[in-house]
């Protein structure tokens, strides 16, 4: 059991003024792991205060010292990769094998980047006799979710301090033994204090006393509809700035000609990764209906190929979902499927049958129309639906009919056609026939999915403001 007892203020581990502690639970095996400690809202006002004093001079601090202290910073977490990996195996449940790569390597690779477009930032530009800079929006208030908790702290702290911001952060309760990580990466790599600080606790107090606070002056959150609206909200009151990534429904489009088989099978993976706890996870996917009945195979095999069972196990490639609250929420959404009468494909509600503990859910699809409740609304969990559908305009009139709009994907044996229809989707992003994610374009989304974009060059610039210098 980990007793977690200080929070990180000022660049010292300091005492909560919290009385109380928050319990870490194992997804796999249903036991407790850890504690933190419950923060309070005076715990708020000490990390930004120390953030607003530390920016005087953080915001005047050099390209080359930004670039330098998060090389760093990256560099202590990469000597601790297998630390990192493991800690998020047992407080997310993510897959070992897969969270080396996805929760420990791609957090590390993030700040690297940060620091790699700090030089492709455009700082200064003339007009005549007017000086337009960029600078520092000020303190930053960071709010991250459970599903990468790592990876997402990266992106957001990487970006506020390359950007000369200085934050406090609010990890996620549910997963936040990598956020006390962080922190200490950031002590041993020398980030001046004050720079990056962290309080733990929920999102109704933590979270809301950090989007209040008035020393604060940019929020970043990632999680729920609900929770952004909410933060919306509450940071007009004081005319805040804030970036939102929010989720999706996100389509992939198979045309008629495209390579079925590893269409399907990409396109399942994706939205099978982190057991569907992905907010890019392409949970819709549009085939031609002639191809239907072969489309269904295909899934059906691919989603009976997965092993599920103990995460820290190297032969293992589905491991639990976070919470008894996400499985019943999982299992739910599956039985609403089966009650609204879609053809099920694969998987159901019921938990795997060699697992008699841990927050598990079988892989699940089901094949129906995108008037469903499936198709419409964000399940977060190992669950996709196939929609089928009779020419192109009717697939991109399907994907774009959704409240949300983040990621999605288009396979045909044309790229250029796959172009073309990828360049009508109403969403921040879209792979085409399989094409990896480069890491220093931006990640955001439309309409639900958010407002801003996160990664490289684009993510920095959200905690940026114009000044124009007119002499």
């Amino acid at each position: 059991m980990i007793e977690q007892e200080t929070i990180f203020i000022d660049g010292k581990w300091v005492d909560s003024v919290g009385a109380g502690t928050l319990t870490v639970v194992n997804p796999a095996t249903e036991e407790p792991l850890a504690t933190v400690p419950r923060g309070h809202v005076d715990d708020v006002d000490r990390a930004a205060q120390a953030a607003a004093r530390a920016f005087e001079s953080w915001s005047r601090s050099t390209v080359d010292d930004r670039v330098a202290v998060l090389t760093r910073i990256a560099d202590v977490l990469d000597a601790k990769a297998e630390e990192v990996a493991r800690t998020i195996v047992s407080e997310v449940g993510t897959p070992i094998t897969i969270a080396r790569r996805s929760q420990a390597a791609a957090p590390i690779n993030d700040l690297r980047i940060a620091a790699a477009s700090l030089r492709d930032v455009e700082w200064e530009e003339r007009f005549g006799d007017t000086i337009v800079r960029r600078i520092p929006a000020g303190v930053a208030g960071a709010i991250t979710p459970w599903n990468g908790p790592l990876r997402m702290i990266a992106l957001k702290a990487g970006a506020a301090i390359a950007a000369g911001c200085t934050m406090v952060l609010k990890g996620t309760e549910v997963a936040p033994l990598s956020s006390f990580l962080f922190a200490e990466a950031a002590a041993e790599a020398g980030l001046p204090d004050g720079v990056f600080n962290l309080v733990s606790g929920t999102g109704p107090e933590i979270g809301e006393a950090l989007v209040t606070h008035p020393l604060v002056d940019i929020v970043s959150l990632t999680g729920s509809v609900r929770a952004g609206s909410r933060v919306m909200e509450l940071a007009s009151r004081s005319v805040k700035r804030v970036a939102l990534e929010l989720g999706g429904k996100s389509a992939n489009i198979i045309l008629e000609d495209a390579d079925l088989a590893k269409a399907v099978v990409d396109g399942l993976a994706d939205a099978f990764r982190n057991s569907g706890q992905v907010c890019g996870g392409l949970s819709r996917m549009l085939v031609p209906r002639n191809r239907l009945a072969e489309a269904e195979e295909l899934a059906a095999a691919k989603a009976g190929s997965y092993v599920i069972g103990d995460p820290t196990d190297e032969a293992t490639t589905l491991g639990p979902v976070v919470s008894d609250v996400q499985r019943d929420r999982v299992r739910r959404y599956i039985q609403i499927g089966l009650d609204e009468g879609l053809r099920l494909v694969a998987g159901g509600p019921e938990a795997p049958e060699h697992l008699d503990r841990g927050y598990y859910v079988r892989p699940t699809v089901f094949t129906g129309d995108n008037h469903s409740r499936l198709a419409r609304e964000e399940i977060f969990g190992p669950v996709v639906i196939l929609i089928p559908f009779d020419d192109t305009d009717e697939a991109v009139a399907i994907a774009n009919d959704s409240d949300y709009g983040l990621a999605g994907a288009v396979w045909a044996a044309d790229p250029a056609r796959a172009r073309d229809v990828a360049r009508r989707m109403r969403t921040g992003r879209v792979r085409i026939n399989g094409a990896p994610i480069d890491m220093r374009a931006p990640h955001g989304g439309l309409k639900l999915s958010g407002i801003g974009r996160e990664m490289g060059r684009y993510g920095i610039e959200e905690y940026l403001e114009y000044q124009s210098l007119i002499s």
